[in-house]
């Protein structure tokens, strides 16, 4: 997976806005204004870190050794992932989707109904 196919994913969700707020380097993609994906665009191999469930991310870390902690994010509920290609495709949007999912059933009931 390269930066535009991992882009073109995160856009294909529902009400997913991307942006640059912490500068050119760093691609930031939003549900309804809670971050879900960051994408360091100046890593190579290519890096994002995804929301992930503690437990989960523990266990993902344990592993795959190209799974970390999220670099600059809270590390009990972020992982950094080095695309290195040691990770299948399938799982990297298997842990895109649990990010989106977790940021969108933080969300208020009245704004989660929109997303069922």
């Amino acid at each position: 997976m390269n930066v535009e196919s991992l882009r073109e994913y995160c856009l294909s969700k529902k009400a997913v806005e991307e942006g640059l707020p912490f500068g050119e380097d760093t691609l930031v993609f939003k549900v309804m204004n809670k971050i879900f994906l960051l994408v360091s665009l100046g890593s190579n191999p290519l890096q994002f870190n995804a929301k992930c469930e503690p437990d989960k991310a523990e266990e993902l870390r344990e592993e795959y050794p190209a799974i970390k902690p999220g670099y600059h994010m809270n590390k009990k509920h972020w992982n950094t992932v080095i695309v290195d290609g040691s990770i299948s495709t399938k799982l990297i949007k298997e842990m895109i989707d649990d990010s989106y999912d977790l940021i969108v059933q933080s969300l208020p009931n009245k704004v989660r109904k929109e997303f069922m």
